[in-house]
């Protein structure tokens, strides 16, 4: 299954950072809120492992809520980055409009808001792209993937095509639900990111 992100369920409030480093704030639904794993074992948590690592000095607050929306992020959004001042925004969004069925447009002009805000804040975006399975339909398929492509183009954000490569293919790395990437999965999704993120981390390490 490429896509079934996350039945409404209760969402945890954002992991404040140190001011010490450049933050990355990490905007997402339940694929990022560590739904179903064990604290501190989710993609994001990795992350913070590491940039430690590498020796970036950027902190990380995962300010994702499970069952969130793009509209839930837009509402968000302005609060948010006024709380942390990120450097780099990651827009982990979209999966639960697909699930709903919501507007596609209204998806993409929440996403564009969102990018803009963070723009005009002085953060770097990435935008996490997701697709939706072959019983969706081929154009709604197709208008969905291009929603990513084309907020990111719009508003010079950089993107990752598809935030679940090399998972959504595997059942045995999906809980019982058949939703929600295990904990074995996890390092494929930093993985997937790691890539599109490491440029944003390095330009705003010299900025810093």
């Amino acid at each position: 299954m490429l896509l079934s992100v996350a039945a409404l369920v209760l969402g945890r409030p954002a992991h404040a950072a140190p001011a010490s480093g450049p933050v990355i704030l990490v905007l997402g639904d339940s694929l990022s809120a560590e739904y179903g794993l064990r604290r501190g074992t989710g993609w994001v948590e990795l992350l913070r492992q590491r940039l430690a690592s590498k020796g970036f000095g950027h902190q990380v607050v995962n300010a994702s809520v499970s069952g969130e929306t793009t509209a839930g992020g837009r509402n968000r959004i302005g609060e948010l980055l006024a709380a942390h001042r990120p450097a780099i925004l990651i827009v982990e969004l979209g999966g639960n409009d697909a699930l709903r069925g919501l507007n596609l447009a209204a998806s993409a002009a929440n996403l564009r808001q969102i990018a803009a805000n963070a723009r005009g804040s002085g953060a770097k975006v990435l935008l996490l792209g997701m697709q939706v399975p072959p019983n969706y339909g081929r154009v709604y398929s197709e208008r969905f993937a291009r929603i990513f492509t084309d907020v990111a183009r719009s508003e010079r954000a950089a993107r990752l095509p598809f935030f679940l490569e090399r998972v959504a293919d595997r059942n045995e790395l999906f809980q019982a639900d058949r939703i929600h990437p295990t904990e074995a999965a996890q390092p494929l999704l930093l993985d997937n990111v790691w890539p599109a993120l490491e440029p944003l981390l390095r330009e705003t390490r010299r900025a810093s």
